[in-house]
């Protein structure tokens, strides 16, 4: 199951935040992370695990005084080479309001594994106002559209009660440059 949330504004203060992949050893510090940041689905450790070992490359953590204060996990899908899907952004309550969010989503799209991105993917619940704000503050910091449409509903998620997850769409970002 897909999911964004948790992010504000702009960076004001970028000197006190590490960005780098994650490590194996991240895990736990990543689970208590999402853990307390609602209304994110909380995956086992053993998926941050993976995440940490397996899609380093197109996740990052955020470290403020040897503390991780942020995680973006996403991945390139197999069917679509050219999009980078943004599954949880997540930010500690001591760090919001600074754009940490939007700068770990950035970071992400200036390392080598994005250089073929040109578009980023995410699903966000439709009451979910600091993702969705996060989202349409890099689309428009990076002159690109974003664009809504219709994914998974809520019927789709069973018994399991869950709201509407809209896919969000923000693009056609520079192949290849490393930048927006």
């Amino acid at each position: 199951m897909t999911e964004t949330a948790t992010a504000t504004h702009d960076d004001t203060d970028s000197t006190s935040y590490v960005l780098r992949t994650p490590i194996v050893e991240d895990a736990n510090a990543v689970h208590d992370l999402i853990q307390s940041s609602p209304p994110l689905d909380v995956n086992s450790v053993y998926v941050y695990l993976l995440l940490s070992h397996h899609f380093d490359q197109t996740c990052v953590v955020a470290q403020r005084d040897n503390a991780i204060v942020g995680f973006v996990s996403a991945y390139v899908p197999p069917k679509t080479p050219d999009v980078l899907f943004i599954w949880q952004v997540a930010v500690h309550d001591s760090a919001r309001g600074a754009g940490l969010g939007g700068r770990m989503l950035r970071h992400l799209l200036e390392q080598p594994a994005a250089r073929n991105v040109r578009y980023i993917e995410t699903t966000v619940g439709p009451d979910n106002a600091p993702s969705r704000g996060m989202f349409a503050s890099l689309a428009r910091k990076a002159g690109v559209e974003l664009n809504e449409t219709a994914l998974f509903e809520a019927h789709h998620f069973g018994a399991h009660s869950h709201e509407d997850e809209r896919l969000l769409r923000l693009g056609p970002f520079k192949a290849a440059s490393g930048s927006t």
